[in-house]
């Protein structure tokens, strides 16, 4: 049993009983036939009622990009921001009303390009958000230009000689940012995707998922070849925590450290040897490396790289607040009026 079964079986009675169509909203999809988006769509307003946290309690928040339409298809509060600043705005919100459970929707172009130093600070202060960040390696709403996340050599309109920019891996930029919950998973794979999502929102905390999502019109097949249905289990990990690396439709393989280097071990007959996950180790170098394999040298690591505890920035907040105001007040006027310096309390 998932560790994400396990807590929604513990949810108390006493809390709002609300189903999939509850968070459907009245507004027309407008995504290309196909798209990646769909299924991701799907998957968080089928996860949302195990929150079991009332609608009016709910915000999305999105910047530019088709996956920033997100907060129309959503039957809860939302804003549709300006391009890149989803995470400011949503730290303003979640600082202003902690009582919410706030929601990032950001893309790979949105999210890393023009947006790529809020997400940063976001992250780095831990504000409790949970942002989501498709990732279809193209700029897919002003058809079809080179993103962040390209791949080196990757030609579009905007590079038709190939792309001379190697990529951003958003799972160590989020390693790098501090972040405290880090996940990845993919749009074809419905019920893990939503297992991801669970994770994520549960977490107190900063939570950063990036989601594999295929355009299928601008970058169609951008994850095939390790993220189709018949090959995804030889070419894909999926990490579970406290047990080894295995892999393969039979987990026959498994991954062991050779120096600094993680190794594939085809036909592993037992576990010795092999690394076992930790996404609960303060230190990020194990899911570094993890973060740096990619096909075809490695299987693509998918499920929890990092879920560790730290004060939340919202909180942190409150609390200087609190303090102030159990504090002896000051007199407005004679502060302004009194001496060129004073002391802010």
């Amino acid at each position: 049993m998932s560790s994400a079964t396990s807590a929604r079986q513990t949810v108390g009675e006493e809390l709002p009983v609300l189903t999939r169509k509850d968070f459907v909203s009245d507004q027309e999809v407008r995504w290309c036939p196909g798209c990646g988006d769909y299924a991701i769509l799907a998957q968080m307003q089928k996860m949302l009622p195990e929150l079991r946290i009332p609608r009016e309690n709910i915000v999305f928040i999105s910047g530019i990009g088709c996956s920033s339409r997100f907060p129309y298809y959503v039957e809860t509060y939302g804003f549709h921001t300006i391009h890149g600043r989803a995470p400011a705005i949503a730290t303003g919100v979640k600082t202003a009303r902690p009582e919410l459970k706030v929601f990032v929707i950001t893309g790979d172009g949105d999210g890393l390009s023009i947006g790529g130093n809020h997400l940063l600070h976001a992250m780095r202060r831990n504000v409790d958000l949970t942002i989501v960040l498709f990732n279809n390696r193209i700029y897919g709403l002003t058809k079809g230009q080179y993103s962040p996340t390209s791949e080196f050599g990757k030609i579009t309109k905007s590079s038709p000689y190939g792309t001379t920019e190697r990529p951003l891996n958003p799972i160590k930029v989020a390693l790098a940012a501090g972040a405290t919950f880090i996940a990845r998973s993919v749009d074809r794979d419905t019920k893990h995707l939503e297992e991801m999502l669970y994770l994520a929102a549960t977490h107190k905390g900063v939570s950063f998922v990036e989601v594999f999502q295929n355009c299928n019109i601008f970058n169609d097949g951008a994850f095939a070849a390790f993220a189709e249905k018949e090959v995804r289990q030889d070419r894909m990990l999926y990490l579970e925590h406290g047990k080894p690396l295995r892999f393969g439709k039979q987990r026959q393989h498994g991954l062991r450290l050779n120096g600094l280097k993680l190794e594939v071990v085809e036909n592993a007959e037992s576990d010795e040897g092999l690394l076992v996950h930790d996404a609960k180790n303060p230190s990020p170098v194990l899911a570094t490396l993890l973060a740096e394999m990619d096909y075809p040298e490695y299987p693509v690591p998918v499920g929890v790289f990092r879920d560790i505890e730290a004060p939340t920035y919202d909180e942190l907040v409150q609390k200087q607040i609190e303090d102030a105001r159990a504090r002896e007040e000051a007199d407005f006027v004679e502060v302004l009026q009194g001496p060129e310096t004073w002391q802010v309390s």
